[in-house]
């Protein structure tokens, strides 16, 4: 018999090397795109983090958006899953629209703004930039990998 888990019993128990994260890519009805300007490293990227282990994925996201930008979201659909080859995370991206809140930075957001297409490309690294030109496209959800700076296997 062929056994397909890596915690089979033929096998010591293995340890998880994945991590999931959730983005919103939340988008104004005059196509602008929630931004972060992370805190720690400068970079822009659209709001998101680390899911918990008992939370559902449009929870995850609903709570990282507020928690980072003061905007309440309402998820409309996945439009993206990304592995990082290097770190071993699958982030799930999902396209959101604004319910209510203000804009507001946070410990993890230096700043908070609303970018056009053309910013998002010009301002984030190709990983994060990717995710939010898939939600913007439609279609999918989109698949791809890359290795923490550029998308690979394309």
């Amino acid at each position: 018999m062929l056994m397909y888990m890596s915690n089979s019993s033929l096998e010591a128990p293995s340890t998880p090397l994945h991590s999931v994260s959730v983005a919103g890519v939340v988008v104004r009805e005059d196509g602008r795109v929630l931004t972060i300007k992370r805190a720690d490293d400068g970079t822009w990227e659209p709001p998101g983090g680390v899911l918990e282990l008992a939370e559902a994925p449009e929870d995850g996201v609903r709570r990282e958006v507020y928690e980072e930008t003061g905007i309440k979201v309402q998820v409309d659909r996945l439009t993206g899953v990304y592995k990082n080859t290097a770190r071993g995370v699958v982030a799930l991206v999902f396209r959101c629209h604004a319910e209510g809140g203000h804009e507001q930075v946070s410990e993890e957001s230096a700043a908070v703004e609303w970018l056009s297409p053309d910013e998002v490309t010009s301002r984030m690294a190709e990983v994060y930039a990717v995710r939010v030109t898939d939600a913007l496209l439609g279609g999918g959800p989109h698949v791809r990998a890359h290795d923490g700076r550029k998308l690979v296997g394309r």
